[in-house]
């Protein structure tokens, strides 16, 4: 047997030790002393051997962008897009390019390998459209960036987005967005939700929706979201970002929600450390911190992948591009603390949002030769201590490498 990389005596999320043999860019071989001569062997022992990071919800064309043209004095999503409002019409496709790259950089560097980024297309001159392009072609060997056809001013609020999000599609954007709690009545609301499905169903794309980023408990466009994908037969295809009005919804009609989300295989895909950032602004006491109903949802049969959503923008001053922090928050604020919902909550930023995404990532043979080595035993020991990729595997090649930290105490006890 020929092997490009074997990871040595590693141990997988679900306690097996087992080495992983990689050729040709695809796993060949999971399993016990695999004895055989590799071009590279990786000493893992004792070690996390992951599937690969995965951010199922970015905005890539505003990242790194933190303080222009100023910050975001309330703290709010409305301030928020306001200032990327102001933004767009100041910023080049070569800014928008370099800072997407250096953040593909930092990503890639704590073992992301596939990010779902949308990108605002109601910029008339469609720079952000170009330059996340460009991104993607120039990252595509090494790391997968889905983009998302969004119209960040409304699908019908800003004049023409409609007819931007085609022209989008028509350059090579991937899949259908919008933001239905954006419109100015529910009515439009409910109205772009089924105008995004229908256009997803006629071209064969997916679906992503910012859908209900809101504290108020009667928006309520991933119902008409669920409905119009069982209608279009659009299962599986469909994901509702945020939702985190759910947050605040009323139990009986939660009740009534849940079942038919489930029925549609419409994916949520909530943003811990933005959703509870960006919700509850207008709140005294209790504060709500809205992150959607995360363990009711998956216990409901929900695919419930977490994302990064924002790093350094202007809705969000902090963010590192680790999941691993997405995930330590996420299950904070989620209350899923028992182990087998910690573990959960690692799928969720591995497992998870690759399925959602329709990536071939797994520790399985066939799969793809991307996965993750870290510095701890297991996925809880990771969430805990979020720490060095000690090294990142991109389709059969090793792409990063980072030691581990160490301290040496200088007093004694």
């Amino acid at each position: 047997m020929d092997i490009d990389i074997l990871v040595k005596g590693g141990v997988l999320p679900d306690g097996t030790q087992a080495d992983v043999a990689i050729s040709g860019g695809v796993i060949t071989a999971v399993g016990a002393n695999i004895a055989a001569e590799a071009g590279e062997v990786i000493d893992a022992k004792g070690k996390l051997v992951s599937a690969p990071f995965v951010d199922a919800h970015f905005h890539m064309d505003a990242t790194l962008s933190y303080g222009r043209p100023r910050v975001n004095a309330s703290g709010t999503l409305l301030e928020g897009i306001a200032l990327w409002g102001e933004l767009k019409q100041q910023q080049t496709r070569e800014e928008i390019v370099a800072r997407a790259l250096e953040y593909c950089r930092q990503a890639v560097g704590r073992g992301v390998l596939a990010i779902r980024s949308h990108v605002d297309v109601t910029d008339p001159n469609f720079r952000t459209v170009e330059a996340l392009l460009e991104v993607r072609d120039h990252v595509r060997d090494v790391l997968d960036l889905q983009l998302v056809a969004f119209p960040q001013d409304g699908w019908y609020r800003a004049a023409g987005a409609e007819q931007q999000v085609i022209l989008a599609l028509d350059a090579g954007v991937d899949i259908v967005g919008g933001i239905p709690h954006f419109e100015r009545t529910m009515v439009a609301g409910a109205a772009s939700v089924r105008a995004a499905c229908e256009l997803a169903a006629d071209r064969g794309l997916m679906v992503d929706l910012h859908c209900d980023e809101s504290d108020d408990p009667l928006s309520r466009h991933i119902e008409t979201l669920a409905e119009e994908t069982i209608r279009l037969g659009l299962q599986g295809r469909v994901a509702g970002s945020h939702l985190t009005s759910m947050h605040s919804m009323d139990n009986y009609y939660v009740a009534k929600l849940l079942p038919l989300i489930a029925e549609a295989q419409v994916a949520a895909i909530p943003n811990p450390l933005i959703n509870i950032t960006l919700q509850g602004r207008m709140d005294t006491y209790p504060k709500r911190r809205g992150l959607t109903r995360v363990p009711e949802l998956r216990a409901a049969g929900v695919t419930v992948a977490f994302g990064q959503d924002c790093v350094r923008d202007p809705w969000y001053p902090l963010g590192s591009g680790d999941m691993l922090e997405v995930a330590h928050m996420g299950l904070h604020v989620a209350l899923m603390t028992a182990p087998d919902q910690m573990r959960a909550a690692y799928q969720m930023v591995t497992e998870t949002p690759a399925q959602v995404m329709g990536l071939d990532f797994g520790l399985q043979p066939g799969k793809r030769g991307s996965l993750v080595v870290l510095d701890a035993p297991d996925p809880i020991e990771a969430l805990r201590l979020r720490p060095a990729r000690l090294a990142v595997i991109s389709n059969g090649r090793v792409v990063a490498r980072t030691e581990p930290a160490r301290c040496a105490l200088s007093v004694g006890f």
